[in-house]
C-alpha cells in the first residue's frame, strides 16, 4: 500500500519527566527545562546535537494552561540552533509532536529531535476553576469552529462528552459500571508503584461505586486528574541512535488517521478516531496485536481506553467490557498489561507523551518497582473523540 514506512527511520533515544505536581510551585518553562535536559542527558546527546523540536499543542493561547511552553519558548531558554520546528492544535492530538518530529527526521530536516509536552492545569485550577482545555474553547471569548455549538447544550467540560460515549457503549453493547471500573482500578493498583503518582492509596470497587457521579455514567474515578508537570522524548535518526545511550526504540508503525467529520459529536461514538487510526497502524507493519507486551493507552476518561482496546485489535468491537472483567487480563502480571504508571486516572494527566515515557521504561526494563515481564513491542496510543494517534514501539 505504500512505497515506503519512513517512521522505521526513526527511533526514540532518550527520556525525561519532571516532577508531577498538583501543584507544583515550578513553572512552566521550569518544569519544561527539568524534563528537556533529562530526556538529552538520558539520550548521551548534547544540546548542541538537537537540530529539530516540536511538541503539541505549541503556544496556545499565548501561555494557556494547557499548553504554556512552546517550541520557540523553549528554543530560546536552551539556546538551541534549530532546521525544524512544530507546534501547533491540528493534528492526530498528544502525540502529535512525536508523529511530526519522526516525519521531520525521516524527511531528512534534522538529526535528533526534542519532542515536549507541559501542562499547568493543576495550579493554574488554584485560582481558576474553568481553566481546562475544554472550557477555554467553550467559554472563552476566542471560542471558535465546533466548540460555541456545543455550550448551549450544557457542554460544559469534556466529562459531558465522553459521557456520551460511555452511555453509548453501555446501550449497545451491554458494558456495565463494574467492567468500566476495572480500567480505574488497575491504574490505581499500578499507580501505588510509581512513586510520582498523584494517587496512591487503595481503591475498592466499592470505592468506585460511592465515588461522586459526574456526568451518567461516568463517576469521578473514571475522571483523569489535573496536575503540572513536563515530559520530554528525543527522537534520532535510526543510524545516529545505535550510537546512543540506550537501546534504540524503533517506531515501528504509526496511526494517524481521521476519515470522518471533526466533531466530538457528529463523529461515531462507538468508534471515534481510535479505529480508523487503529487500522492505518497495523496496515504498516507485519506485526500483529498478539506480538504486544505492554499497552498504554489514553485515559483521559476510564472509556476511551476501552475504546482503544477495541480501535487496536486487541478485542473485537464492543467486547472491551468482557476484556477487562474482573481485571486479570490488564494487570501487571497478566496477558496485557495496561497503563502500568497509574495513567491519567491516578498517575496524573501528562496528556499524551506520559504514556511513551512509560512504554520506554517498560521495554528498557527501567520501570522501577512496577516492572512487567521483558518484552519488545509496545503500543501507545492517545486522544479522544476526532482526535487520536499511536504508536507501534519496537526496541532493537
Amino acid at each position: 500500500m505504500y512505497d515506503r514506512l519512513y517512521e522505521k527511520d526513526v527511533a526514540i533515544t532518550g527520556i525525561g519527566q519532571s516532577e508531577v505536581g498538583r501543584p507544583s510551585t515550578l513553572s512552566g518553562m521550569r518544569l519544561t527545562l527539568d524534563a528537556c535536559l533529562e530526556a538529552i542527558s538520558d539520550a548521551g546527546l548534547r544540546k548542541v546535537d538537537i537540530d529539530g523540536i516540536a511538541c503539541w499543542p505549541g503556544d496556545n493561547n499565548n501561555g494557556d494552561s494547557f499548553s504554556p511552553v512552546g517550541p520557540l519558548a523553549l528554543k530560546n531558554a536552551l539556546g538551541l540552533e534549530v532546521n525544524w520546528f512544530g507546534g501547533g492544535y491540528e493534528g492526530p492530538g498528544p502525540l502529535a509532536g512525536l508523529i511530526n518530529g519522526a516525519m521531520a527526521i525521516a524527511s531528512g530536516l534534522c538529526r535528533n529531535v526534542l519532542v515536549f509536552r507541559t501542562i499547568t492545569e493543576s495550579s493554574t485550577r488554584q485560582h481558576n476553576k474553568e481553566a481546562s482545555a475544554l472550557s477555554n474553547k467553550t467559554l472563552g471569548r476566542d471560542s471558535s469552529f465546533a466548540w460555541q455549538w456545543y455550550t448551549p447544550f450544557n457542554v460544559l467540560s469534556a466529562a459531558n462528552l465522553m459521557a456520551m460515549y460511555a452511555q453509548r457503549h453501555f446501550h449497545d453493547y451491554g458494558t456495565t459500571s463494574e467492567q468500566l471500573a476495572q480500567i480505574a482500578l488497575t491504574c490505581r493498583r499500578n499507580a501505588q508503584r510509581n512513586p510520582k503518582a498523584i494517587y496512591r492509596s487503595p481503591m475498592s470497587m466499592d470505592d468506585y461505586m460511592q465515588s461522586r457521579m459526574i456526568s451518567t455514567p461516568l463517576r469521578m474515578f473514571d475522571c483523569d486528574v489535573h496536575c503540572d508537570a513536563s515530559t520530554a522524548i528525543i527522537l534520532s535518526r535510526r543510524d545516529i541512535a545505535k550510537d546512543c545511550r540506550n537501546p534504540p526504540i524503533r517506531i515501528e508503525a504509526i496511526g494517524a488517521a481521521l476519515n470522518q467529520p471533526w466533531s466530538w459529536d457528529q463523529i461515531s461514538l462507538t468508534e471515534g478516531a481510535a479505529f480508523d487510526v487503529g487500522r492505518m497502524m497495523w496496515s504498516r507493519t507485519d506485526l500483529k496485536p498478539k506480538d504486544v507486551g505492554s499497552a498504554q493507552l489514553y485515559d483521559g476518561f476510564s472509556i476511551l481506553t476501552m475504546i482503544w482496546l477495541e480501535a487496536l485489535g486487541f478485542c473485537p468491537k464492543g467486547e472491551s467490557g468482557r476484556f477487562v472483567e474482573g481485571g486479570q487480563r490488564i494487570a501487571l502480571d497478566g496477558e496485557l498489561p495496561i497503563n502500568t504508571n497509574g495513567g491519567q486516572l491516578s498517575g496524573g494527566r501528562t496528556h499524551g507523551l506520559g504514556y511513551v515515557h512509560e512504554a520506554c521504561l517498560q521495554l528498557w526494563n527501567k520501570a522501577e518497582g512496577r516492572q512487567i515481564a521483558d518484552h519488545q513491542i509496545a503500543v501507545t496510543a492517545a486522544g479522544g473523540g476526532p482526535l487520536g494517534g499511536s504508536l507501534l514501539l519496537v526496541r532493537d
